[in-house]
């Protein structure tokens, strides 16, 4: 019987270190390198979807996979720039390959990609070179890697479900999103149906209909179309955007297996949902959690910044009180005006803060700020182009984050235990951001129209206010939840059948999904009941 429910982590209150195989071991024995399940991981070429694809590739390799993990080329050389020319060299078996992202060269070496135009050069021109990746990766006589397995693409990237389909091999769709916010993209057909897009025209975005109750969505009670993922707030019947979330979602039913970065007791209701419409889903986070308990220095090596970390900040933090700190860090893809910019400067001249200022994060300009708020701040505010952000949210001195509400930057801070004020930007960070501030309550939302004395009010709020206490009290609570959701997921040794309920059904998924489309690697998890 095909599985249809999520799979979930169990809480461990202490999780030990997880000890690395060498490359020619695995937690289930010995194994050769051109023995070990290959999988193929393709994330959508964007800072936010590398991120926690690397991640999941780096676990995926600590049990026992071959990893060959495939960046464009154009973040290839972004990622040799910032991090050094030995970066991507991989391991025996950790490989980097490229395939192009099928935009034209650009003058920009080192900003963010425009993403309307990245998800239609990928949909468009991506199934040709990757399908010739694979070929080369099959080729074993030249290769020297084992056959390929399984592909791990990203939720946007499916245009591989067709690669996978025609070598007859399991496809796992990695969706990086909030698991609301992927729900909240499956309904995209329906609020169409519905009438609720496209917008009659542009007065319809300040007019208060964005304020509607859809109640078409029992498990978002309450939400409101402005909560939806941004992309459905046009007047255009043909936006570009719109249909790509539909064929994406539709395309999500072939896969083998669905994977979450995210954990069922933050957002059961959600998962529940998706499970009744999709293929098996696996709620496989908090990743970043999971692969810290990875003791492996090679592996530590892998990483994947488009911008060079700027540790110094950690060292600062070092020097200030206790939930002193308010860290800012819109993302890696979100601009804003300078007059944005300004404003938020101005809102947070009177706290100590770090903030990270990507250079490209005024549209169209340079993100400058004005020499009497570097001279207001002085001594307790730290700018920085990038930085390590998981460790600056473990830090006991933040007591804050200001932040886009992209998913990965919101599970890092409910994992931190830190309170949120939240400025979304587009996609589905408003989504984030309604269960962040209303089903939480672990954050304050913030006006799109930023003005600087709505900052300062909604940071006081935060960092001294009771409302903001309270907030602290429930995100740490919620910490604690999350971090209990860090299983060993070494496989048993023993002989007995094993249902799949940690980090490990993820790797069970791979080879159960779809009745077992690859029986041969039956052989490599043998501690496991196969479900034929």
């Amino acid at each position: 019987m095909e599985q249809q429910l999520h799979h979930h982590l169990p809480q461990k209150n202490s999780p030990a270190l997880l000890k690395p195989c060498s490359e020619n071991q695995t937690s289930m024995g010995s194994m050769g390198i051109l023995e070990k399940p290959h999988a193929v991981c393709i994330p959508f070429p964007a800072q936010g979807h590398i991120n926690p694809m690397l991640k999941l590739a780096k676990l995926l390799h600590h049990n026992g996979f071959h990893i060959t993990f495939v960046n464009t080329e154009y973040n290839h050389q972004r990622l040799l720039k910032s991090r050094g020319s030995e970066s991507l060299k991989g391991l025996p078996s950790f490989r980097f390959e490229t395939i192009p992202d099928g935009l034209p060269p650009s003058d920009a070496a080192d900003a963010t990609q425009d993403i309307p135009s990245l998800c239609q050069s990928t949909t468009t021109t991506g199934l040709a070179p990757f399908r010739d990746l694979l070929a080369k990766l099959n080729d074993t006589g030249s290769s020297n890697v084992p056959p390929v397995s399984c592909i791990v693409s990203d939720g946007v990237m499916s245009f591989t479900v067709e690669a996978a389909e025609e070598l007859g091999i399991p496809e796992i769709l990695f969706w990086t999103t909030s698991a609301c916010g992927f729900f909240a993209y499956t309904q995209y057909e329906k609020l169409i149906q519905k009438g609720y897009s496209p917008l009659r025209d542009a007065s319809f975005l300040t007019n208060g209909y964005l304020d509607t109750i859809i109640d078409e969505i029992p498990s978002m009670k309450g939400i409101r179309l402005r909560d939806i993922p941004s992309f459905i707030r046009t007047t255009n019947p043909d936006e570009f955007m719109v249909k790509f979330v539909l064929d994406e979602t539709r395309r999500a039913r072939r896969a083998s297996a669905i994977v979450l970065n995210t954990f069922e007791d933050l957002e059961r209701d959600v998962l529940d949902a998706l499970s009744s419409i999709l293929p098996p889903i696996y709620a496989i986070g908090p990743l970043h959690l999971l692969e810290n308990q990875v003791d492996d220095k090679a592996l530590e090596q892998l990483g994947s910044n488009l911008w060079k970390d700027e540790p110094e900040c950690l060292e600062w933090l070092d020097t200030k009180d206790p939930n002193s700190v308010v860290y800012v860090n819109f993302g890696s893809i979100t601009v804003m005006t300078s007059d944005q910019l300004v404003e938020f400067a101005w809102g947070l001249a009177n706290s100590k803060l770090v903030w990270v200022i990507r250079p490209d994060l005024v549209s169209g300009d340079k993100a400058v700020l004005p020499p009497e708020f570097l001279e207001a701040t002085k001594g307790r505010g730290l700018l920085a182009n990038w930085c390590p952000q998981e460790r600056v949210l473990r830090h006991p001195s933040v007591g804050g984050f200001l932040t886009h509400s992209g998913w990965n930057s919101t599970l890092e801070s409910i994992c931190g235990g830190v309170p949120m004020i939240c400025w979304p930007f587009f996609a589905e960070q408003q989504t984030n951001c309604w269960y962040c501030c209303t089903k939480w309550n672990i954050g304050m939302e913030i006006d799109s129209d930023v003005k600087r004395d709505g900052v300062e009010i909604l940071v006081r709020k935060l960092m001294i206010g009771e409302e903001g206490q309270e907030m602290k009290r429930r995100a740490h609570g919620v910490e604690e939840t999350c971090t209990g959701f860090c299983p060993e997921f070494i496989f048993p040794e023993s002989g007995e059948s094993y249902q799949p309920s940690s980090f490990s059904s993820l790797k069970a998924g791979i080879v159960l999904a779809r009745h077992v489309l690859i029986r041969y690697a039956c052989a490599v998890l043998n501690n496991f009941e196969v479900l034929c």
